[in-house]
């Protein structure tokens, strides 16, 4: 066989069967040296030769058989060439597994590096939603007066978005309206002019006013200012920034609180009361409380 064929053999072995195979060279190395040694020991004890002698002798017949290229050159330059490739081989392993390492911290460091990007665009657009929901909304009471009917009123107020320029949706729900009696808050019949009383939905750029009728219907409610029902109304509304949102919409409760007089109340005994000046307003604003 030839030199190229024995490489080409040696280059398809893996890094055990080179190990090995190096191992054996090795130990039959060792074995014919000392076969050689026995040898030698023997034909110096047949022949009576002193031990200079018999060396000299075992050197010769090395010379003529070519022991020496066959059992001692050959196995130490297959080992030094099997070493090297062997070095080689796990040269390369060893750099392709610091690679292997190496892009996967890269692709830690960068997934985290994402995971960070993203967590903050979800807090800054969690900070403008709310803002937009609160400091960009803001919501009043504009109107109270009474009804035709003489026993119900109609409530005026206006949602305007600070920022025209960046549409929110606001998810309104009916308008609820509480009369005091005593310590408590009862309910009272609230509904939309036109009869609705399910939620809607406004794209909220320009000012938007809205409506309610409601009727305080208590005969015990509790006169806080002399002459006047303390009323309190309560809206609850959905915003986002998006038509379409997910999990970016943020609930808003606004609460507000009037002085309501009632229908047919004697202005003169109220005016005196108060001593205020001129006709008493049929509702007077109060600050949240």
């Amino acid at each position: 066989m030839k030199t190229a064929d024995y490489q080409s053999l040696i280059e398809k072995l893996s890094i055990p069967e080179k190990d090995e195979l190096i191992v054996r060279l090795w130990n039959d190395l060792q074995d014919a040296r000392a076969r050689a040694e026995a040898l030698e020991e023997q034909l110096a004890s047949s022949a009576g030769l002193a031990p200079a002698d018999a060396s000299k002798l075992r050197q010769k017949l090395q010379s003529a058989a070519g022991v020496q290229d066959s059992r001692t050159r050959s196995p130490a330059g297959s080992r030094i060439g099997l070493g090297a490739g062997a070095r080689l081989l796990r040269s390369k392993v060893a750099l392709g597994a610091v690679l292997v390492v190496v892009l996967a911290f890269a692709a830690d460091y960068a997934i985290g590096r994402y995971q960070d990007y993203r967590i903050g665009q979800k807090r800054l657009a969690a900070l403008q939603l709310q803002h937009a929901a609160y400091q960009g909304l803001f919501v009043e009471v504009v109107n109270v007066a009474y009804e035709p009917d003489q026993k119900s009123y109609r409530l005026t107020m206006k949602m305007t978005n600070v920022e025209p320029d960046r549409p929110v949706y606001v998810m309104q729900s009916p308008v609820r309206v509480f009369e005091q009696s005593g310590l408590s808050w009862k309910e009272v019949p609230s509904r939309a002019p036109t009869g609705e009383a399910s939620s809607r939905v406004v794209k909220l750029t320009d000012p938007h006013t809205y409506e309610t009728i409601f009727e305080p219907n208590l005969k015990d409610w509790t006169e806080l200012m002399p002459g006047y029902m303390h009323i309190r109304f309560e809206g609850s509304s959905l915003i986002s920034q998006r038509s379409d949102p997910e999990d970016d919409i943020i609930e808003r409760t606004d609460r507000y609180y009037v002085y309501l007089k009632p229908h047919g109340a004697d202005d003169e005994a109220i005016r005196k009361r108060l001593k205020y000046q001129g006709d008493p307003p049929v509702y007077m604003p109060m600050p949240p409380h």
